[in-house]
């Protein structure tokens, strides 16, 4: 079990946590991590680019000469992929790019990348995060006087209306609902903040 300070949004001490060592005090392994940003963004591929094979392209099918006696290879379509005009050869198609997982594995990539925020001291716990506005400007400066410039923020079942507000157009700041967290939000931040609530329902679910 590991002790860490709560925070008010202000930046004052609000008491402490006892944070489960299942949950944020295992080792990091990178194989398990990069396994789940792997499926995270393998899922995430729209897998709609495509390219026109030779049986796509609207040429005359008929031979372009004749077999013999010209002196010259042997051709046949004039959409075959090595004339100009003809189609590509193993271009892509639309397909899905996505991937299985198991489900204990996308669980375990969680817990790691919890654990890894937590090693390095990226992790902070808030109380709450509420703003009495949505103003942008406002929520920006506090994230700097708290020094977070780089920063993933996962409050309880539902965001504060003002803070999503706030920090939708703020391009280094990510604020999610504790349902939506995932291990690609968590690495690709520097400071990853969670709410009491948060912290409560992640040891309920993993419960």
């Amino acid at each position: 079990m590991v002790d860490i300070a709560i925070k008010t949004f202000e930046g004052k001490e609000a008491g402490k946590v006892t944070l489960s060592d299942d949950i944020f005090g295992l080792e990091p392994r990178e194989d398990i991590l990069a396994r789940v940003v792997r499926w995270q963004l393998a899922k995430r591929q729209a897998g709609t680019h495509q390219t026109k094979g030779r049986s796509d392209i609207d040429r005359t099918k008929s031979k372009m000469y004749k077999q013999k006696g010209t002196g010259r290879a042997r051709h046949h379509a004039a959409s075959a992929p090595q004339f100009r005009g003809g189609g590509r050869a193993h271009g892509p198609v639309v397909r899905s790019h996505a991937h299985d997982l198991p489900k204990k594995v996308r669980a375990l990539g969680l817990k790691h990348a919890l654990s890894a925020k937590a090693k390095t001291g990226e992790l902070v716990i808030l109380d709450a995060v509420k703003l009495s506005e949505s103003k942008t400007k406002a929520f920006r400066d506090q994230l700097k006087t708290l020094g977070y410039e780089n920063v993933l923020i996962v409050d309880g079942a539902e965001i504060e209306t003002n803070l999503g507000l706030a920090a939708r157009n703020l391009p280094f700041v990510d604020v999610l609902p504790v349902q939506g967290i995932n291990v690609y939000d968590i690495l690709r931040r520097s400071t990853l903040v969670l709410t009491k609530a948060a912290v409560d329902a992640l040891e309920e679910r993993f419960k």
